[in-house]
């Protein structure tokens, strides 16, 4: 090999390594987005299915019950309490359980918007709903509190969109808010998640454009 084949080579595991060290600090930040699509032969059917999407959309408790792999969802007010109601409220929290022997996930919804033909609420990482005092720092989830994730419809003519939007995914490992799940949150984000949530996000959007629904026994 040239010295310029060898120097590139070198050049590359440097940057490798810096990478995989700021992967482990949670320094490293993305972004990424997956939707799904449906189309629809007038503009009447297409009303109504945003509709349907916008009960699916706010229906959180019933997403755990898509078909295929999936994490189990469960809504909670700000208290504390489950929430069985269908409506997510700005204020309240997501409980989120990967499949597997995984440590419990939370996040909070901080917006919320529900138009004609738009509708999203957006979530981040949060502690346990009512933490005790002096706990309010440790973040219930593997990634840092600056990460978000919008869960949008939208109807543009009769054609229906559904996108879980990622932003600013860095894995919460570092400081006071990662508590004692320093290693468990970045075996979670580098592991489990990095490969699983392709999976959960596509079922979610199919779900919400109705691609695929849920069985009649499991309503």
């Amino acid at each position: 090999m040239s010295i310029m084949g060898i120097r590139k080579v070198i050049n590359e595991m440097i940057v490798k390594v810096l990478n995989e060290i700021r992967v482990l600090k949670g320094e490293e930040r993305n972004d990424i987005i997956y939707f799904s699509k449906s189309e629809y032969k007038t503009l009447r059917k297409a009303k109504e299915a945003f509709d349907r999407s916008r009960t699916k959309l706010f229906d959180v408790n019933q997403w755990s019950k898509m078909p295929g792999l999936s994490s189990t969802f469960a809504l909670f007010c700000p208290d504390g309490s489950k929430k069985l109601a269908n409506m997510t409220e700005i204020g309240d929290y997501i409980l989120i359980h990967l499949p597997g022997p995984m440590p419990e996930n939370w996040v909070k919804i901080t917006s919320l918007i529900s138009q004609e033909d738009f509708a999203e609420f957006v979530v981040s990482p949060s502690e346990k709903p009512v933490a005790k005092e002096g706990n309010e720092a440790k973040i219930a989830h593997f990634f840092s509190e600056e990460a978000s994730s919008t869960f949008r419809i939208r109807r543009t003519g009769t054609t229906l969109f559904a996108y879980e939007i990622g932003r600013e995914e860095s894995i919460n490992n570092a400081g006071e808010q990662a508590a004692d799940r320093e290693w468990i949150n970045t075996l979670i984000a580098e592991g489990a998640w990095l490969g699983f949530q392709k999976i959960q996000w596509k079922n979610l959007t199919d779900y919400l454009v109705h691609v695929t629904e849920i069985e009649k026994h499991q309503k």
